[in-house]
């Protein structure tokens, strides 16, 4: 395998790169307080080179995965220059209208697929995602939540923290003269008359920094940028956050200032489309969580499509009727135990993007299929948080 050495001056060449994403003038820090604004949103993406792999120890250690790494490959080559340039091209065409600028682009996590074998590959495997986002030019600043992807493999921890800090330190400062430097997956900053929170779901002190955060949160709306679902959908229903049972008491806690806040909850993780409304002891929240990887460059077909909370059943396990049958009668039990709370549920097996505004009390999403232009769903984010919710 040809080796990569990452001395320090490419790791810079790296950085500045993606450093240099033009924020566009039409949002700027000055004129964002109290006036509509939008950003993109973005699902798993799972950046990918095969030159970024020890395949002797992915073959020792993952062999499984193998196939899903030539995958994301491919999609990485083929597919993933043009949802970028799509959302450049979405960029450019908000911000020409003048009415809700774009301040940024979010990222649910899941950026790299990981599994590099040792530090230095993770560093170069980062490195490039960085330098990937930087050349796309999308002319506002990237930020993202750490996925578990995003740390998987030997190294990948250290390669993260020395990579993904610093970048996402710079993209923030660009958003919020007040951000300090993002010293871990754990940050928050404010746009307009938003708080963004980006919870890491996979460090233990996350819910003690997050109930810090909104006790000091003055802006109207709370989102919560997070990896995992926080409450469950499709077949893979034991697959969201603090979902053990040694946690339990965790995942009220987060569920009772989710709802306090009235928070509206970014995610991924699934792979799949999701909206749903929560109810809680103290109010209510909603969650919204995409996917993309996007297979082909066409416009994609909408899968399994199911909404209404008549939906929200252990039936929705039929929708990957392959996944780990042993399981199934677990997982159908989750949905026995939260389906009282849920006040409104969509879901589809269709990846793409979205793009959202926040205009005064009302947050919208418009949800695009695949790579392509075609609005295929609105929904009122705001309204999945409502009182009436409650």
């Amino acid at each position: 395998m040809m080796k990569f050495k990452l001395t320090r001056r490419r790791f810079v060449q790296s950085l500045a790169a993606a450093g240099g994403l033009a924020v566009t003038p039409g949002w700027t820090r000055e004129r964002s307080a109290g006036r509509p604004f939008s950003f993109v949103l973005l699902g798993d993406l799972h950046f990918d080179r095969m030159e970024h792999h020890d395949l002797d120890w992915l073959m020792r250690t993952h062999p499984n995965d193998l196939r899903q790494i030539e995958n994301y490959t491919r999609i990485t080559r083929d597919v993933l220059p043009r949802l970028f340039a799509t959302v450049r091209e979405t960029i450019a065409d908000q911000n020409r209208t003048g009415e809700a600028p774009v301040a940024c682009v979010i990222q649910v996590g899941d950026l790299v697929e990981g599994l590099c074998g040792t530090e230095e590959l993770a560093i170069r495997h980062n490195a490039e995602a960085v330098a990937f986002v930087g050349e796309a030019n999308l002319g506002a600043p990237f930020l993202f939540t750490k996925g578990n992807h995003d740390i998987t493999g030997d190294g990948a921890v250290p390669a993260f923290n020395s990579v993904f800090l610093p970048f996402l330190s710079g993209e923030a400062r660009k958003l919020s003269t007040d951000s300090a430097a993002v010293r871990s997956a754990c940050f928050d900053l404010r746009i307009g008359n938003a708080h963004f929170a980006f919870f890491d779901a996979y460090e233990r002190t996350s819910l003690e920094w997050f109930e810090a955060v909104v006790q000091r949160r003055t802006a109207d709306h709370l989102f919560t940028v997070v990896h995992p679902p926080i409450v469950p959908y499709g077949a893979r229903s034991t697959w969201h956050l603090y979902a053990s049972a040694r946690d339990s008491s965790r995942r009220e806690k987060l569920l009772e200032l989710l709802g306090r806040e009235r928070a509206m909850v970014l995610g991924g993780h699934i792979h799949k489309y999701n909206t749903l409304g929560r109810r809680t002891g103290d109010g209510a929240f909603g969650q919204l969580a995409l996917s993309s990887v996007i297979d082909a460059p066409g416009e994609p077909s909408v899968r399994f499509p199911l909404s209404g909370v008549d939906e929200y059943t252990g039936e929705q396990v039929r929708v990957e009727p392959q996944f780990s049958p042993a399981t199934e009668a677990e997982r159908r039990a989750v949905y026995d135990r939260e389906r009282p709370f849920v006040t409104t549920f969509a879901y589809a097996d269709l990846p793409g993007y979205a793009v959202v505004t926040v205009d005064g009390p009302r947050v919208v999403a418009r949800m695009y299929a695949g790579i392509t232009r075609t609005l295929w769903r609105t929904v009122d984010l705001s309204g999945l948080a409502a009182p009436g919710n409650a």
